[in-house]
C-alpha cells in the first residue's frame, strides 16, 4: 500500500489517502446514468464536443459593457450567458481571449459556466466570515470575494503548495483584498473560529469534466470510490463543525456519480445537525436524485441540483446546500462549535512571525508617498488597511481574521490581500506592480505613457531614452491602462515588471 494524493481535475490534491499499486483503472461507463438523465441524446451530443470558452467580468475592476466594447473592438464575438450575471461566452475571435491585455490586467476570469453558479448559490454577503476548504485555482473564491464586495473575511484553504502559487497569482491579478490564504488540508481545519458560510468544493472522480476528453469519462480504480467518498464525508463533517448555527454549507462536485453526491449527503443528513436548504435556479438544471440503482436517499435531496453538459453548454456539476441547525457536532465535542467560541479578532498590523517594527511610521510614509508623489486621492486610501510582513506592506480590506485563534498549528497563513508597498535599502517606499494596477486611474502623477514599441523594449529589459525632470519609481501607462512600475534612472526609463509577468504581457499584446 502506497500513499498518494487524490487528484481532482479542477480542485487538485488532498494528501494522505492510500491506494493499492495493483488497483487497475478502468473507464467509467456513463450509460449507467441513462435512466436518470431525461434528455440522454442531448447529453451525449454535448458531452462529445469541447465546451466553449466562458469568462466572468470582474465587476470591481470594470463594467461589463466597457469590457465587451474593448474585446469587440479587437474582433471578439461575445454572447451573454442567460441566467449568469456578468458571464459571457466567446463565440469567436482572433486568438484565445486569455491572450489579451484585459485578461492580463485581471479585468475578467476565464471560468466554466457551470462552476460560475456555485458562488451565487453560496450567497456570501459583504462583511461575512466565509471559508473555502478547497480553494485553488480560485474561480469560486474570487467570485465569492466579488459578491462580498471585498468586505468581510474569506479564508481560502489549499493543501497543495504548487496550487497555492496558482491561487495567489489569480488573487493578485484580480486585485482581491479580502481573502486570507491558508496552507492546509481542509480535513484538518482549526475549529476555534466559526464561519457564516463554508464552501466544500470537494475532490471527486471528475466525470463532469468529460468534455475535455471528447465525451469520455475518466479512468477509475476499483478502490477509488471507497476512499474518495471518505474524504468527501470528512470535509463535510469538518465544514459542519466550523459553521455557526444557522450558517450555510455548500457541497459541490464535478461528477455525476450519486455515490459521491446524493449518497454522501444522505449519510450526513442522518448523522449530523443539518438540513437541506433547497436550491432554486433560474437556469436549466435537474433535481437531485432520491434513488439510484436500488439505493434510496433522503427525499429532501430533490432540493439539490445537477447540472449536465447540455444545460449550459458547459461541464457537469452537483450542488447541495445545507443549513446548520444547532451546536451539536456529533462524536467530536471539543471544537469551537460545541463551546460557542467565536475566535475572531481584529487584524493586527504585523503578520505572524514578523519582527517587531514601527508599522504606523511605515504606513504613514507609504500613504504620504502615494498621495504626494503619485497623486492618489486620500479617499481612495482611506478604505485600505495595512499589515507588515518582512519589508513589505500588504493591502487588505478585512476588519477581522481567525488566525490568532488557530491553536492546532496544522494550518499556516500565507497571505492577506496583496503586496502593496516595499521599501528599498534606504527605507524609501515603492508601490508594487499589483498596487499600481489596482489603483489604475487613481494614479495621477509620475505617469509615463508608452506605445507598443516602447513597451516591448522595456519588458525585454531595454532602457528608453525618455526625458524627465525626476528620478525614481513611475507608473507605466499603456493605452490608458496602468500596466506596472518603471524607474526613471540616469540611463533612462526601465521596466520593473517581473520577468514572468512581462513575458505574459508581450504574448497578450502580440508584440514579441
Amino acid at each position: 500500500m502506497t500513499k498518494r494524493s487524490i487528484f481532482h481535475p479542477s480542485k487538485g490534491h488532498v494528501k494522505g489517502v492510500g491506494t493499492s499499486r495493483s488497483a487497475r483503472a478502468e473507464v467509467v461507463d456513463l450509460a449507467r446514468y441513462r435512466r436518470v438523465i431525461s434528455d440522454w441524446d442531448a447529453f451525449r451530443k454535448s458531452a462529445a464536443n469541447p465546451a466553449p470558452t466562458v469568462f466572468r467580468v470582474c465587476r470591481p475592476r470594470i463594467s461589463p459593457q466597457e469590457l465587451v466594447d474593448r474585446l469587440t473592438e479587437q474582433g471578439f464575438r461575445l454572447r451573454k450567458k442567460d441566467g449568469l450575471p456578468n458571464f459571457y461566452e466567446v463565440e469567436g475571435g482572433p486568438r484565445p481571449v486569455s491572450l489579451t491585455l484585459e485578461h492580463w490586467l485581471g479585468l475578467f476570469y476565464v471560468q466554466q459556466a457551470s462552476t460560475g453558479i456555485a458562488a451565487s448559490v453560496l450567497d456570501p454577503q459583504p462583511g461575512e466570515r466565509v471559508l473555502d476548504l478547497c480553494a485553488a485555482p480560485g474561480g469560486k473564491t474570487t467570485h465569492a470575494a466579488e459578491l462580498m464586495k471585498n468586505r468581510g473575511c474569506l479564508v481560502a484553504a489549499e493543501v497543495s503548495e504548487n496550487r497555492i502559487r496558482g491561487l495567489l497569482g489569480n488573487l493578485y491579478r484580480l486585485g482581491i483584498s479580502n481573502v486570507l490564504v491558508a496552507s492546509g488540508d481542509g480535513r484538518e481545519a482549526p475549529e476555534e473560529a466559526l464561519f457564516d458560510r463554508v464552501l466544500v468544493d470537494a475532490p471527486c472522480s471528475g466525470e463532469g469534466t468529460l468534455r475535455r476528453r471528447a465525451g469520455r469519462a475518466p479512468r477509475q480504480s476499483s478502490s477509488f470510490l471507497g476512499y474518495v467518498t471518505k474524504v468527501q464525508r470528512r470535509l463535510l463533517e469538518k465544514a459542519i463543525r466550523v459553521t455557526k448555527p444557522g450558517g450555510t454549507i455548500l457541497y459541490v462536485t464535478c461528477t455525476f456519480a450519486p455515490e459521491e453526491n446524493e449518497a454522501v449527503i444522505d449519510g450526513i443528513l442522518r448523522d449530523h445537525p443539518v438540513e437541506i436548504d433547497p436550491i432554486k435556479l433560474q437556469i436549466p438544471c435537474a433535481s437531485g436524485l432520491t434513488s439510484f440503482e436500488g439505493q434510496r436517499y433522503d427525499p429532501a435531496l430533490e432540493g439539490s441540483v445537477r447540472i449536465y453538459p447540455q444545460h449550459l453548454d458547459s461541464g457537469g456539476l452537483f450542488m447541495a446546500r445545507l443549513r446548520r441547525l444547532d451546536h451539536s457536532v456529533g462524536e467530536d465535542s471539543s471544537g469551537a462549535a460545541e463551546q460557542g467560541v467565536e475566535g475572531w479578532k481584529s487584524v493586527p498590523q504585523l503578520f505572524p512571525g514578523n519582527d517587531p517594527s514601527d508599522v504606523a511610521e511605515l504606513v504613514e510614509l507609504a500613504t504620504n508617498d502615494l498621495k504626494g508623489r503619485f497623486g492618489v486621492s486620500p479617499a481612495r486610501l482611506d478604505e485600505c488597511k495595512w499589515i507588515l510582513r518582512g519589508r513589505r506592506l500588504w493591502l487588505h480590506t478585512m476588519d477581522e481574521w481567525p488566525v490568532d485563534a488557530w491553536k492546532t498549528g496544522v494550518w499556516r497563513p500565507i497571505s492577506i490581500g496583496f503586496r502593496a508597498v516595499e521599501f528599498d535599502s534606504r527605507g524609501r517606499p515603492r508601490p508594487t506592480n499589483d498596487l499600481l494596477r489596482w489603483l489604475g486611474h487613481e494614479v495621477r502623477l509620475r505617469v509615463v505613457d508608452v506605445n507598443d514599441t516602447q513597451l516591448h523594449q522595456l519588458v525585454t529589459q531595454e532602457s528608453l531614452s525618455i526625458p524627465g525632470d525626476f528620478l525614481g519609481p513611475v507608473a507605466l501607462r499603456y493605452s490608458e491602462d496602468i500596466v506596472g512600475r518603471g524607474a526613471m534612472t540616469q540611463d533612462g526609463l526601465k521596466s520593473e515588471i517581473p520577468r514572468a509577468r512581462a513575458t505574459d504581457l508581450t504574448r497578450a499584446l502580440d508584440i514579441d
